[in-house]
């Protein structure tokens, strides 16, 4: 592939950053606030597709002397993270004035909320464009803070002490990655033959990666899947999760489930699989980690009664599925991890959209409280039946795919036994999905938990149409990469091949 400088590498992230500084800054009027964050990732949106159409033509884009690289894993995550932060904005127009309609200060409320979501989506677009091992670190720290401010959006007790413990555990997790970076630096250092080149660019170092000391590379990957892992929310480093996706609004829970934690798994792509094809002790203890975090996280799904700490223990699971991919090393398993990536950002951000609207008809979140809503919410029925039959891993839908891509990839690379984890856990999360949704919108709720005289939440029939119309173009996507995978495969393709060609694959 040809590399060519470009603006596009430098727009796709200081778009939505100006957007959000200006959100924060100056925007005061409340007609305001969810029009401007709309605009504003509409065209970061567009300037993705734009990258990814150089990509997919073969050409990497670059600036700042190669210190921002765009290659197809980068337009795949912005691509990813533009679409679905437009559709989380069509959703927040009308699901959060709702929840702030009490709230004494609601328009600066309102434009914080705004602010603060194209300041992520920014930053993260950032991370995605940086080809530099400092920058990768601070990048990811910036995400962390604006994702922090938006876990405590609600400014109560339970949201504060959620973005409380997110902020400290993933900042100090991701520290140990910078420790493990920084080993990697110093051993490449030491290299004769790469006296002269530029080893802070990740480019570089996949050239070092076969000279390295196995003792130094092992304790390094060590530190660097604990410190991405955090981020990424695999067990045992999870523990912020549950917390945040459940206290965060409902939009917000879409945008940590559906691409605040493939951060991490991006990096994670970044740096692990850079030593995967020479050291087999790197892809055996990251699939053990990646099987652990598949079964702690399912289990712990199905003991729970709250419906957004469902989805948060099965994003943890889910998440396994994707840093096992990664870890093959190989090009089945980058393919099939970087797949059930995109697969599992359009599925649970709808299924996180789909307990938004359940709150907003009924105000309750538990699933003993919840029976009957099919009658009352068909469109909200449908589409997360949708969300958790796809995440369950049964066709037509589009985690099919991917998880199967995986279970190959994992038994050709010798590793049955994960392949055989990865299975059961798919029919865990079947049973946990089917079994919830089926109860929430079919099943009778708790006779005395029905109140004797219902009140405007529970005559409401349907959400607005901006909530289910963000909810149906999700649908849509699930069912349409069920149908037709191929759909994904170019950008897909080019994103495996560029980790590949920096390890020399």
């Amino acid at each position: 592939m040809q590399t060519q400088e470009s603006v596009l590498p430098l727009l796709v992230f200081l778009v939505p950053t100006v957007c959000g500084v200006v959100s924060l800054v100056v925007a005061r009027f409340r007609a305001f606030h969810g029009e401007w964050a709309f605009i504003g990732l509409a065209a970061t949106l567009g300037i993705s597709l734009l990258i990814a159409r150089d990509v997919l033509q073969g050409t990497i884009l670059t600036a700042w002397h190669e210190h921002i690289y765009v290659d197809g894993l980068s337009a795949l995550m912005e691509v990813l993270g533009a679409c679905v932060g437009v559709i989380i904005v069509l959703y927040s127009l009308r699901y959060i004035p709702e929840r702030l309609r009490e709230h004494p200060d609601a328009p600066s409320r309102l434009s914080v909320y705004y602010g603060l979501l194209l300041l992520f989506l920014g930053m993260m677009n950032w991370t995605c464009a940086t080809n530099n091992i400092v920058m990768l670190y601070v990048s990811l720290e910036f995400t962390t803070l604006a994702t922090a401010f938006l876990v405590t959006f609600y400014w109560n007790r339970q949201a504060i002490e959620a973005g409380y413990k997110y902020l400290m555990l993933v900042t100090v997790g991701v520290l140990f990655s910078l420790m493990g970076l920084s080993l990697i630096y110093c051993a490449a250092a030491g290299l004769p033959f790469m006296a002269g080149r530029r080893i802070l660019l990740l480019t570089e170092l996949g050239k070092a990666a076969p000279q390295m000391p196995i003792s130094v590379v092992l304790l390094a990957n060590a530190l660097i899947v604990a410190g991405f892992g955090t981020k990424a929310g695999l067990v045992p480093f999870h523990a912020w999760l549950p917390d945040a996706h459940a206290e965060a609004p409902a939009p917000i829970s879409a945008l940590l489930s559906g691409i605040v934690i493939k951060v991490g798994a991006y990096a994670l792509a970044r740096t692990i699989t850079i030593f995967a094809p020479q050291y087999p002790a790197v892809v055996i203890f990251v699939a053990i980690m990646a099987s652990l975090s598949m079964v702690v996280g399912i289990l712990m799904a199905l003991v729970q009664d709250d419906i957004k700490r469902m989805l948060a223990y099965s994003s943890v699971s889910q998440i396994g599925y994707v840093v096992e991919g990664l870890g093959l090393g190989t090009y089945l398993g980058i393919y099939g991890g970087l797949f059930h990536l995109m697969n599992h950002t359009l599925v649970k951000a709808l299924l996180f959209l789909g307990a938004g609207s359940i709150l907003h008809l009924t105000g309750k979140r538990k699933i003993s409280e919840l029976g009957g809503l099919a009658r009352r919410a068909p469109i909200t029925a449908f589409c997360f039946f949708v969300g958790a039959l796809a995440i369950g891993g049964l066709p037509p839908f589009n985690v099919f795919m991917s998880k199967f891509t995986l279970f190959v990839a994992a038994a050709e690379r010798g590793l049955l036994w994960a392949a055989i984890i990865a299975v059961f856990t798919g029919l865990l999360t079947v049973a946990c999905f089917v079994r919830a949704a089926y109860r929430i919108f079919w099943g009778e709720p708790r006779l005395e938990l029905v109140p004797a005289n219902p009140g405007p939440q529970e005559e409401r029939q349907e959400v607005p149409i901006t909530m289910w119309i963000a909810m149906f173009v999700l649908a849509l996507l699930v069912i349409a990469l069920g149908i037709y995978p191929t759909l994904a495969y170019e950008i897909l393709h080019s994103a495996t091949n560029c980790l590949l060609a920096i390890l020399g694959g």
